[in-house]
């Protein structure tokens, strides 16, 4: 299966071989974009990477992450016309770890969730449901070492914020909220940690589903089986696996952009793949057993004295459907730059049908002697 994308006025080709096709004016935003706009010496940035991405008023909105000098995270916005080019950065950060000042969902433990937020704020997904847009992020404890609470904030104008503290209260690396009511109930994907000594061992190769009635509630009840899991078979999946984008709703299904992890003698290469639910019954699931994206040095292009955080990373945390079926990745590079890739929701369902792999485990459900 062969597509044709547009992009920037030139077409190009893309397949199951060549499944994603990075924009050649990557990286798209960079840590100089935005030091160009805060200019206080302690809003100095040094990385722009992970962001969760939504449309807000006929525009590309990006909620991305940055590295203070200080080494703690917050979030900022930065917004496009096309989802390409000429972004313009706000003024000033979106989210911070909060304060008293900050507003809380009534009954809050306000102290608990300033500590919560005290180290830094990462990786957030945005997803729309009505007016409302929920936002999910890593909050990272202002005093004990790894101690992570996936926490939620409601926004309908991307200015004022309400805190809702975490989705649970336990440690957690990804919540990913599908964009809509299915059946009668809200549906999230769960990246659990399993320890804070252990970072790519045990449930890290575990992706939960949990469903609630009330989205704004932080109850959620989690299926303790997985709806995707790794044996830690020779896999580029192998070690870590969570889910990255909001899912994305087509005609094949809902689209789960992932990430995933495999060991090696010189570090933890991240990489993209890719999954579909089935809309009305998103248990039912099929996972492609190639990656979709892989790190290169493509993905990594700055000036020769900028910091690069960590080498040999792509990661998503936000992608969006064009009506002509394109999907356009939001991916960080290295954890430094923004970058973004193209493809198509048929490429990507055929890669699931034709290359699938068992969601129990991860092991090939194909033939390679047969294709």
């Amino acid at each position: 299966m062969d597509r044709t994308i547009e992009i920037a006025g030139k077409r190009e080709k893309i397949n199951l071989s060549r499944i994603v096709h990075r924009y050649k004016n990557n990286p798209i935003v960079t840590c100089h974009d935005v030091n160009k706009v805060w200019l206080e010496p302690h809003l100095k940035v040094v990385t722009v990477h992970n962001a969760g991405i939504t449309q807000y008023k006929g525009e590309v909105l990006m909620l991305f992450r940055s590295h203070l000098r200080n080494g703690i995270s917050i979030l900022g916005i930065a917004r496009s016309k096309d989802g390409l080019t000429d972004w313009r950065i706000d003024p000033k950060p979106a989210l911070i770890p909060c304060d008293q000042d900050d507003e809380f969902v009534d009954g809050a433990d306000k102290e608990q969730l300033i500590a919560n937020e005290g180290g830094g704020l990462e990786d957030a997904r945005i997803s729309q449901i009505g007016k409302e847009y929920f936002i999910t992020y890593s909050a990272y404890h202002g005093s004990i070492q790894h101690k992570v609470r996936v926490s939620l904030a409601v926004t309908t104008d991307f200015q004022n914020y309400k805190r809702y503290g975490p989705v649970l209260e336990t440690d957690m690396r990804n919540v990913v909220i599908f964009p809509e009511i299915i059946g009668n109930h809200y549906y999230a994907l769960f990246r659990p940690n399993d320890s804070t000594d252990d970072h790519t061992g045990g449930i890290f190769k575990q992706i939960l589903l949990g469903k609630t009635s009330n989205c704004h509630s932080n109850k959620w009840d989690v299926n303790p089986i997985p709806i995707m899991n790794q044996s830690g078979l020779p896999s580029f999946f192998s070690d870590k696996i969570g889910p990255g984008a909001t899912p994305i709703k087509t005609k094949h299904g809902w689209i789960n952009i992932f990430h995933g992890v495999r060991s090696t003698m010189d570090g933890n290469p991240y990489f993209l793949g890719v999954a579909i639910h089935e809309l009305a019954d998103v248990t039912k699931i099929r996972i492609a057993n190639f990656p979709i994206l892989m790190p290169s040095k493509a993905d990594c292009k700055v000036p020769e004295d900028d910091y690069i955080h960590v080498p040999q990373v792509v990661f998503c945390c936000g992608a969006i459907r064009k009506a002509n079926g394109e999907i356009y990745i939001y991916y960080g590079g290295n954890d430094t730059v923004m970058n973004v890739g193209i493809t198509h929701e048929d490429l990507l369902a055929e890669l699931c049908d034709l290359y699938p792999q068992d969601p129990s485990n991860g092991v090939a459900l194909f033939n390679l002697k047969s294709k």
